[in-house]
């Protein structure tokens, strides 16, 4: 019998004065069974840092296809492609190619050795941005997930700054490589 997925329910309440975008958004998150809660939450970090009314979770782990979130257009024209970890060459190659704009959000330590063996042939890609999550607050925050959840994030300056229940926390996150015009 194939193990199911974790449902998580989470409401955020985003206040994201950098883009002027505010919102409560009610997420119901899959965590597959070979997911492991870091991942997961980068995936809701990800999905606070780029809110937007057409972004979605994909299949991700489960589904070579898709990503960890996508947006499209109406006529299924892909206009971000979200990334988590270490996706291999190809797998960037091609998802830069199907969107208008590529995120990679890496979150762990060996991040920084794939970086490293990959920054010069990902900088040749204009439409690829590459993220890296401070580990110890994507862990705290990782620590304070439950299956239901309510989340106060406010982005500011580039700062992303979370309350759950009555716990705040910062969480960094650097850029290594910005998408190119």
């Amino acid at each position: 019998m194939a193990l199911k997925s974790t449902i998580y329910k989470t409401t955020i309440h985003l206040s994201d004065m950098d883009r002027h975008y505010y919102d409560t958004l009610n997420l119901t998150i899959a965590q597959h069974p070979s997911e492991t809660m870091l991942r997961m939450s980068a995936r809701i970090l990800a999905y606070i840092l780029n809110a937007d009314p057409a972004l979605v979770f994909g299949k991700g782990v489960s589904d070579e296809d898709e990503p960890a979130l996508w947006a499209q257009t109406l006529t299924e024209e892909v206009t971000l492609w979200i990334e988590l970890g270490q996706p291999d060459e190809k797998r960037i190659k091609r998802a830069s190619n199907k969107a208008e704009a590529m995120i990679i959000y890496g979150y762990h330590s060996p991040f920084d050795v794939w970086w490293q063996q990959q920054e010069k042939k990902l900088t040749l890609l204009k439409n690829v941005q590459i993220e890296r999550f401070d580990y110890q607050a994507l862990a705290e925050f990782s620590t304070l997930i439950e299956r239901t959840t309510e989340i106060q994030a406010s982005i500011q300056d580039g700062q992303l700054w979370l309350t759950i229940g009555e716990k705040s926390l910062l969480i960094e996150h650097q850029t290594l490589q910005s998408i190119r015009q």
